[in-house]
């Protein structure tokens, strides 16, 4: 009976996919059967490699081999159907993840690669230490401290590698 409602489970996905969001791309891999909806994921790519260059294919390069579900689910949910949203510009969803981010406390790789982001779609530096400045207000100064250092290290990595911001 488990095994059933898992393949009706699955063929509803399936339906659900093609239904709301077109074409479907099924691949193979040792875990499994895995769907990754074209246009979903196409967007999802492009508005990362927008926002990060090519470091976010790394992070989803990397998960491919434990994890290739959540490698899909991080470009299509995160990148192809929210940051494609046309109300915030690119600059104000950087600014409101950092400052999720930094708020959060527990995510400093992600906040480093969200802070090269922000500068990377027009955010300076002053705009990314006012935002850690704001959260102390709000996530305390620890968050405070932690993001400002974070923001320090993103800043000499770029200066190193002759990024312009």
């Amino acid at each position: 009976m488990h095994s059933t409602f898992k393949s009706y489970a699955a063929w509803f996905y399936l339906f659900y996919c093609w239904y709301f969001n077109g074409t479907l791309r099924i691949l193979t891999s040792n875990f499994g059967v895995i769907i990754m909806d074209s246009d979903r994921y196409k967007r999802g790519l492009e508005k990362l490699k927008e926002i990060d260059g090519h470091a976010g294919e790394r992070v989803i390069e990397a998960l491919k081999d434990i994890a290739p579900d959540l490698a899909r689910y991080t470009i299509e949910f995160p990148f192809g159907d929210v940051y494609s949203r046309g109300v915030l510009s690119l600059k104000e969803r950087e600014i409101a993840t950092v400052a999720a981010l930094a708020a959060l406390g527990n995510a400093l790789p992600q906040l480093k690669v969200h802070i090269h982001g922000a500068l990377n779609v027009g955010c300076t530096r002053q705009e990314i230490v006012e935002i850690m400045i704001q959260m102390a207000v709000y996530a305390g100064f620890p968050a405070a401290l932690n993001g400002t250092f974070a923001a320090k290290e993103v800043f000499a990595e770029r200066d190193a590698a002759g990024q312009k911001d």
